[in-house]
């Protein structure tokens, strides 16, 4: 497994607005740490019962961390990077994690001691054909204030993972996909045990 991180927090890097919903009741955050029953509204989790099943450990009581977005994908463009694959296929998502204990939300060390931590667990997976890239971005976490309709913002961080699975074809490249999942999965409960 191919595992690494990276910090993007240039003025044109992606960043997160906390909660978020897309406009005309297109898809919106849905708290599934206090609120597990609302995973079956979830899409991609429909889609991928892998992603879903994924998505319900992370945001279980036991973990440090909850999920924020996520999507999952098939492809057949292969970059440069990935050639070393051999692959003519890639299954692929992505989800945003950020902390529960909200003070952390604020930390960028304990974001970048998560984001090493996992990167050292997954380095030591076996050989195949899956890579992982977690890369720390600013949030906005919009929390309320005291006053009615008032809400104040503020400049945190957030963890994206990016994951594909490679092959000769969909199949097993989603097969490879679900693999490094719940590699990544088992990495987070070993964190948070440890």
């Amino acid at each position: 497994m191919q595992a690494d991180f990276a910090v993007e927090l240039g003025v044109d890097d992606e960043t997160l607005e906390m909660p978020w919903a897309a406009e005309e009741g297109g898809p919106r955050y849905y708290d599934l740490k206090r609120h597990p029953e609302l995973l079956s509204n979830l899409e991609e989790a429909v889609r991928a019962p892998e992603l879903g099943e994924f998505l319900s450990k992370v945001n279980s009581l036991q973990s440090p961390l909850e999920t924020a977005k996520c999507d999952v994908w098939s492809s057949t463009e292969i970059n440069p990077e990935e050639e070393i694959f051999e692959a003519t296929h890639k299954f692929g998502s992505y989800v945003d994690l950020f902390f529960s204990d909200e003070p952390k939300r604020f930390s960028f060390p304990r974001h970048e001691q998560v984001a090493k931590r996992l990167t050292n667990l997954l380095q030591r997976a076996p050989e195949m054909p899956v890579s992982v890239e977690f890369l720390i971005r600013r949030c906005y976490y919009h929390e309320p204030e005291e006053a009615p309709g008032q809400e104040e913002i503020r400049d945190g961080f957030y963890i994206t993972f990016y994951l594909f699975g490679f092959a000769k074809d969909e199949l097993r490249s989603r097969q490879n996909w679900a693999i490094g999942l719940k590699l990544i999965g088992n990495a987070i409960r070993q964190m948070s045990a440890g």
